[in-house]
């Protein structure tokens, strides 16, 4: 019973504040009661199955965990509570697991190196997880597994992975949906047969996964009926099935099979998929073929991409059929021929690529009437006719447009108002005027202009335009104009080749990447370097290379900390390299070639080490060869200078050297004999190791690529692959080559001409398989060339000239040699020179009989040979037999046999 005491003056008003009372207590009661009965569940833990959780501690036990992501992973906790883990919140069973590794974008990302994973997960990776009798969801993505391996927790044997066959099912594997193993890119798995006992598997992908000893992934797939999404990209896998006819895909929607090895023609089964599929990605694959002239049940299909393949022949007409298709990316291959009409019906179409193929004939007007059109990108194609603002008018939604072509004539309306407002415009080959329209984008953000004559006037506007860019790139154009006045504030300036003059344009503190290679520009860089600015310099990548620049380098590099790259190769810049350079702590990159430069290289570039690259060739440089560079130099170009005494045997201590250049100089002494410990050219890894560095901006990023000019095979060539080369030529060096040097089993290039070395060639040099060019002469070389040279097959330039060679020269090392190659070394004979080797005593023999003809000498030949068999068998049993069926000669035989064996142990052990 509850009483209220309240004053009564208004008996009405009484009860109906006791009622409401009554009401909230009521209220309150079932809310404590909610409340209880929540504690009660929380308190009453769920604890995840047993077997569920010998499941995962198995797959734990594979793995290495750098960062202690499985550190929750012990069994005294519930396997539930575990990071990754989901359990059902009824039966407690795992459901999923999800452990990604996550990486951060570097902005910065050099040519060949590999994202930081030192983080993530490693090791081997154990698929008893596929075990997980309710497992529906598992991402193992963008870890660092090595190798997969299949080993059942439970007591029916499954097969292991690595044999050919598929592995039997162990449990009940119908409730995995998704399955994520992408990105780890040191992945191996000779087989994927265990996809099969996935059937109710709607995603997959193993994007980035080593499948190249799979030979038969679409027969797995096929088995898959629920699949949806299929990413196979970057898989390295080489059969793509011609000759399959039909693909049980029934289900699927997304397949992406971008980024392999494919080399057969674009198989049948391919277009014969289910009318559900609306998303076909097969880019960046190596397909020689031609799409058919049918394409049946892809009419609903949006997405079709078959980008960066080897597809030839027309365009075929029916893809105009495909009304629902939202993109369309046939761009770099080798298509041909119009095209064709019927795309202009494609009314749903929002992207279409076709850049980078040989099409012809003009740009259809239809295409003017895709209103949902955002991108289109027709450039790199012979096209002709006249672009106007016909063929653009409709397109209110265009954002992004790529236009060029030699036969091409733009023909705008000054007057014309475009309907859309772009975000990027690429043009080229454009005469007269640039288009009036492009000044009124004022949302564009990315221009490139190439290879055209077109007036850029007034540049006053051009330049003022440009200030809202973020990226502009004007390549092989004729400007003309005068730099010196000019401001810009893009993050990337890309002018090569545009006949720009004057003095340096100004820059602001946004800028990132300024390259004004090729260019007519002159006088001090000084006023670039020396601007006082509180804001902060991003200026990364710094390129004036092939100008007319003059002047010392001042000393103000100091503020310029974020430089990673800087070219002045071919200008007319002297003094001495100032000692603020070694400021440049982040500096990779440096070319200062082919100037004025003079004194020695400063001892503060010990600073920079993340030097990889230093080229001061072709200066009047002196002073001895720095023996302070850091670990990480790959090439050091010297060459052409002054410097002189030692070549120093630090050299032998950076690993990573694939390029010693120092030719031309006044270095003495012997080669060191420890040149076998740079490690980087014991292998052929030079082979795909481009230079050059990404950089990653919001929304974009820019591919810089470096060369290494080497003189190889008598010419100079910027090699942007390196290769393993060791140039000290023209030089004083005397003594004999050390053997160490014919260890280095991936050198490509050797030059040791033109100094005083002696000594022969050893027969180790047929160590040196990857040799394509050697150079010994105008030294004082001597012996016989050796016969392990033939086995040098890729060899193509061979100079052995003006040394004191003899004999004669081995065949097969004509390969990359003419009769120059030995001229000056008197007592060599043989092919290529005209000079006959005399006779050996073999050839006299053959004369003495030479009078003989063919058919008698085969007949001495038989009685020589058959004589010399009757009378080893006659003096074989002549022996033999005495022994055998001669008792007085058979005992004296062994008493013979039996005192040497005495003989032979007694002077053995008086020896020891």
């Amino acid at each position: 019973m509850w009483i209220v005491f309240l004053p009564i003056t208004n008996t009405s008003c009484v009860i109906m504040d006791a009622s409401l009372i009554f009401k909230l207590k009521f209220l309150l009661l079932c809310l404590l009661c909610t409340i209880m009965f929540n504690f009660v569940m929380c308190s009453w833990n769920m604890h995840c199955n047993e077997k569920d959780m010998n499941i995962l501690l198995s797959f734990k036990t594979g793995v290495t965990d750098p960062s202690g992501m499985l550190t929750s992973w012990f069994p005294k906790l519930d396997c539930c509570q575990w990071k990754g883990v989901k359990c059902d919140n009824t039966t407690g069973r795992v459901t999923q697991l999800n452990l990604p590794c996550h990486t951060n974008r570097h902005k910065l990302v050099a040519f060949g190196e590999k994202e930081n994973k030192s983080h993530c997960l490693t090791g081997e990776l154990n698929l008893p997880l596929l075990e997980l009798e309710f497992l529906s969801y598992l991402n193992l993505s963008n870890n660092d597994f090595k190798s997969i391996q299949y080993n059942s927790t439970s007591n029916q044997k499954c097969d292991d992975l690595s044999r050919g066959n598929p592995p039997h099912p162990c449990e009940n594997s119908t409730n995995l949906l998704y399955l994520d193993l992408s990105y780890n890119y040191d992945l191996l798995v000779d087989n994927i047969h265990w996809i099969s006992l996935f059937s109710s598997l709607q995603y997959l992908n193993l994007g980035g996964v080593h499948l190249r000893k799979e030979i038969d992934w679409l027969q797995s797939m096929t088995m898959l009926p629920s699949l949806l999404e299929l990413h196979l990209a970057s898989c390295h896998l080489e059969n793509i099935y011609p000759l399959r006819e039909f693909a049980n895909f029934t289900s699927l929607q997304v397949l992406n099979l971008a980024d392999n090895r494919f080399l057969d023609e674009l198989p049948s089964w391919l277009f014969n998929l289910s009318c559900n599929i609306f998303h076909i990605d097969l880019s960046r694959n190596k397909i020689h073929s031609q799409l058919p002239k049918t394409l049946p049940n892809l009419r609903s299909i949006k997405s079709f991409v078959l980008s960066h393949n080897c597809l030839k022949g027309p365009i075929p007409s029916w893809l105009g059929q495909l009304g629902q298709l939202q993109e369309l990316d046939l761009s770099h291959n080798s298509f041909s021929g119009p095209i064709p009409e019927s795309l202009g019906k494609l009314s749903s179409l929002i992207k279409l690529k076709l850049e980078s193929n040989d099409l012809n004939g003009t740009l259809p007007e239809d295409l003017g009437q895709l209103f949902n059109l955002e991108t289109l990108r027709v450039s790199e194609n012979p096209l002709t006719g006249i672009m106007s603002e016909r063929n653009l008018s409709s397109l209110k939604n265009l954002k992004n447009f790529s236009m060029s072509s030699p036969g091409l004539i733009f023909h705008f309306d000054p007057e014309w108002l475009p309907p859309f407002q772009l975000l990027n415009i690429e043009l080229g080959h454009l005469s007269d005027k640039l288009p009036a329209w492009i000044f009124t984008q004022s949302s564009l953000k990315y221009l490139t202009i190439a290879d055209s004559t077109t007036s850029f006037e007034p540049l006053d506007k051009f330049w003022s335009f440009a200030t809202q860019l973020e990226y502009i790139s004007l390549r092989n154009n004729t400007i003309n104009g005068d730099m010196s006045n000019v401001s810009l504030s893009s993050k990337v300036v890309w002018f090569v080749e545009n006949n720009l003059r004057g003095g340096i344009p100004h820059i602001s503190p946004q800028v990132v990447v300024l390259i004004l290679r090729n260019n007519s520009l002159s006088g001090s860089i000084s006023h670039l370097l020396c601007h006082n600015s509180r804001d902060k310099r991003n200026l990364q990548y710094l390129d004036m290379s092939y100008n007319r620049l003059t002047g010392e380098l001042t000393d103000c590099w100091n503020n310029w900390e974020s430089l990673v790259l800087i070219n002045l190769r071919f200008n007319n810049l002297t003094g001495r390299i100032p000692d603020s350079m070694g400021s440049l702590s982040n500096l990779r990159f440096l070319y200062l070639k082919s100037n004025k430069f003079f004194g020695e290289v400063p001892f503060s570039l010990r600073n920079c080490k993340n030097l990889r690259i230093l080229d001061l060739c072709r200066n009047n440089l002196s002073g001895v060869i720095p023996n302070w560079l850091g670990q990480s130099v790959e090439g050091l170009e010297l060459r052409s200078n002054q410097f002189s005494g030692n070549i120093p045997t630090q050299l032998c201590q950076l690993h990573s050297l694939m390029v010693i250049s120092l030719a031309s100089n006044r270095l003495s002494g012997p080669i060191p004999n420890c040149l076998h410990n740079i490690t980087a050219m014991l292998s052929n890894y030079s082979a795909a190791h481009k230079v050059g560095f990404t950089l990653n901006f919001p929304g974009f990023s820019v591919d810089l690529s470096c060369s290494i000019p080497m003189l190889i095979k008598g010419n100079e060539l910027p090699y942007f692959n390196v290769m393993n080369a060791i140039d000290l030529s023209s030089n004083n060096l005397s003594g004999s080559v050390p053997l160490e040097i014919y260890m280095l089993t991936g050198l490509q290039s050797l030059n040791l001409s033109h100094n005083h070395l002696v000594g022969t060639i050893p027969q180790e040099i047929g160590n040196l398989l990857q040799l394509e060019a050697i150079d010994l002469s105008a030294n004082n070389f001597s012996g016989v060339i050796p016969e392990s040279m033939s086995a040098l097959n890729y060899l193509s330039a061979l100079n052995l000239s003006f040394n004191n060679f003899m004999g004669k020269i081995p065949s097969g090392t004509q390969l990359g040699a003419t009769n120059i190659s030995y001229m000056g070394n008197p007592h060599l004979c043989g092919a290529p020179l005209t000079k006959i080797c005399p006779p050996d005593e073999k050839s006299n023999n053959t004369k003495l009989i030479g009078h003989v003809d063919d058919d008698d000498k085969l007949e001495v030949y038989s009685w020589f040979y058959m004589g010399l068999g009757m009378g080893f068998v006659v003096g074989f049993w002549g022996v033999f037999g005495a022994i055998l069926f001669n008792r007085r000669c058979r005992h004296a035989y062994f008493k013979f046999v039996h005192r040497m064996y005495h003989f032979v142990i007694h002077r053995t052990k008086s020896i020891y």
